[in-house]
């Protein structure tokens, strides 16, 4: 029972029990009792309208990314305000925890080439990582790689196997659409990246692997991050009956929302896109 509900049954008076009684029985502290809430001005009452219809759409966002959606929209809003109003209405944003990855014993190990390196460019450090989406008829695997300057997913690919193939089709269009120069690709020590086929095409491209520590969630944490997005904003809402259904909706998620419109704290609440072309024209 929620705590207004309490307070409405000990509001009405009963002809057996006293105030006391029905506090101390229904676990409310008499000080509420008396206690008499401001009302809501009309400008909080259309705003928390306008905070309604974000949170609709976009549940995972916090008082941080509210205040960024609004103000995109020209609504002049401070977060204390926002925090406020979302908590009136009971809102909050919804938060994935990160997951841990392992390595294949028997398979090369590369060096971790990100110790005390400054990102400060594009194609300088790529990130990479494998997830699955759950669907009706079978899991669909789906590897990213991520520019660490930008947080954007520079390449993908979806299969419903975990082979190297997986891995080297995502890496591919990463190659294809940024053209790098001695970039350096970090990810965990999954046996597709400790593979030779990997290696080889990694050497064959000038791209020089790096990988992090055994279940360490947080040397990877970018992709970490993608995948617990990923969860949060869009399998948390939606089950696929196959995996063409599920490959639809991963090209949507990435293409037409992660890269152009999703807002990042650490970008300064910008997408991706918006991000690398705001830093080019800065340049």
């Amino acid at each position: 029972m929620s705590q207004t509900a309490r307070l409405a049954m000990v509001s009405r008076p009963h002809p057996d029990f006293s105030i006391v009684e029905q506090c101390a029985l229904l676990k409310v502290p008499r000080s509420t009792l008396y206690y008499k809430p401001k009302p809501v001005s009309d400008d909080d009452l259309t705003l928390m309208r306008r905070i309604d219809e974000v949170y609709t759409k976009w549940p995972f966002y916090g008082s941080r990314k509210m205040v960024a959606e609004l103000r995109g929209e020209r609504c002049d809003v401070n977060r204390k305000r926002v925090r406020r109003l979302m908590r009136l209405m009971g809102i909050e944003a919804i938060y994935q925890k990160p997951n841990t990855s392992r390595k294949h014993p028997s398979h090369k190990i590369y060096p971790y080439l990100l110790k005390n390196l400054t990102i400060d460019r594009a194609n300088q450090v790529w990130c990479a990582d494998i997830t699955y989406i759950p669907t009706w008829s079978g899991f669909l695997y789906l590897a990213v790689v991520l520019d660490v300057y930008s947080r954007r997913v520079v390449g993908w690919a979806m299969a419903n196997h975990l082979r190297t193939e997986l891995v080297l089709d995502a890496l591919k269009m990463a190659i294809f659409r940024r053209r790098p120069k001695n970039v350096i690709h970090h990810s965990d020590q999954g046996c597709q990246y400790t593979s030779i086929a990997f290696g080889k095409h990694c050497e064959k491209a000038g791209i020089r692997p790096s990988m992090g520590s055994v279940g360490d969630c947080y040397d990877n944490a970018m992709c970490e991050s993608f995948n617990a997005t990923l969860e949060c904003e869009l399998l948390a809402f939606q089950r696929f009956k196959n995996q063409r259904e599920a490959s639809a909706a991963i090209f949507d998620f990435i293409e037409g929302w992660y890269n152009p419109h999703r807002k990042h704290s650490a970008l300064g609440y910008l997408s991706p896109n918006n991000y690398e072309r705001r830093m080019s024209h800065a340049a």
